[in-house]
């Protein structure tokens, strides 16, 4: 329904446009086509599908030479072509762009979007290239702040956030979960796995459970090879809108991504969802969604990641006794740590692995007490 809304959204834009009622301005942006394994044709290919699905788009192409109807600055390397986009940029001259092999600076890392196959649905993959921070968990927190950006910056007003279940995945459910409650705006997803919640399996890949499907740059790098091109090998990409926009907390241009394999395909998508972003003026929606995530208390909630509880003294686990009660939510990175709390409480307890993931095993009449531990020293 959401993107059908943002679609229905375009072409009126486009409808009005071609009927005369408005005089909507069309949108410039910037195509490279250096780089490719494809070739620069492919490239043209997508673009020239872009401007006749969208009369508003208008396309600047950056390389070798292309068709004449194009506006476009002629050269053969690749280091050219991205200084030529960048002045473009800088004097205003396109409002966004697309290319290849771009390299951002830490901090700023793309949001891709891809069709699930179950459902035909768009997701949004935060993130797929780039390095927003080098802890683990912090840069899936702020992968989150990005999607939710992405997926704003496209027309979906409160976008659905799911984690994906991999390493410093509850930590990362935790603290988003606090900046939820603390006012920023989005809804945490359902797993359509039976037992629910908001870390995603690879069922909810396939579904499209969430609008925005949190992980790390590495893992979302292999997702987005894998949805796009999984119909033909992976040599050529044929689905979805490209590894996406870079976005970041300074971020000053819209500047989106596709790989050395994407087809016209997903060239035209790139393009289309870059129209969206600049249309919708991304960089505002970026600079207001990372002060309400500062209001929310996201430093705050970074800060305990760079501060580790320290266990100093040696704990001795409380006498042995029957543990047939699960815990479940304790990311897998601090499962040793909360069994090590749970014994300082005289409280027995084991580490296990449940069907879900890592679990604390505890006596069924622990359970409640246990829970409370772990919530206040916040490994729930």
């Amino acid at each position: 329904m959401k993107e059908k809304l943002e679609v229905a959204n375009t072409l009126k834009n486009i409808a009005d446009f071609l009927d005369g009622k408005t005089s909507v301005k069309k949108t410039r942006l910037a195509l490279t086509t250096i780089g490719s394994e494809l070739g620069s044709e492919e490239l043209v290919q997508g673009a020239l599908m872009a401007v006749k699905e969208n009369p508003l788009l208008e396309v600047v192409l950056i390389g070798p030479p292309g068709p004449e109807e194009f506006p476009q600055y002629n050269t053969d390397c690749e280091k050219e072509a991205h200084q030529i986009l960048e002045n473009l940029l800088e004097t205003k001259e396109v409002e966004g762009a697309v290319t290849l092999h771009y390299n951002f600076p830490l901090g700023i890392s793309t949001v891709g979007r891809v069709i699930t196959p179950a459902k035909g649905k768009a997701m949004y993959i935060a993130t797929t290239t780039g390095t927003t921070s080098a802890n683990r968990v912090e840069a899936m927190v702020l992968n989150g702040i990005l999607g939710i950006i992405a997926a704003k910056g496209a027309g979906i007003k409160k976008p659905t956030l799911g984690i994906l279940n991999v390493e410093g995945s509850r930590q990362v459910e935790r603290i988003l979960t606090s900046l939820q409650k603390n006012g920023l705006d989005f809804q945490l997803a359902q797993s359509v796995r039976k037992d629910g919640g908001s870390v995603m399996r690879g069922n909810d890949l396939l579904n499209g459970s969430c609008d925005v499907m949190v992980c790390d740059t590495l893992t979302g790098n292999l997702l987005m090879k894998i949805f796009s091109s999984f119909t033909t090998g992976g040599n050529y990409e044929t689905l979805g809108w490209g590894y996406g926009p870079g976005i970041g907390k300074n971020m000053k241009n819209i500047i989106s991504i596709i790989s050395r394999a994407s087809g016209a395909p997903v060239v035209n998508g790139a393009l289309q969802y870059t129209y969206q972003l600049v249309r919708n003026n991304l960089i505002e929606i970026a600079k207001k969604e990372f002060l309400a995530a500062e209001k929310a208390g996201l430093t705050k909630e970074l800060d305990t990641l760079k501060t580790p509880q320290k266990l100093e003294e040696e704990i001795i686990a409380p006498p042995q006794k029957p543990v047939t009660a699960e815990i479940t939510g304790i990311d897998i990175l601090g499962l040793e740590d909360a069994v090590k709390v749970l014994w300082k409480e005289k409280i027995y307890a084991e580490t296990g692995m449940g069907c879900a993931g890592p679990v604390i095993m505890v006596s069924p009449e622990d359970k409640e007490k246990g829970i409370k531990i772990l919530k206040e020293h916040k490994y729930l």
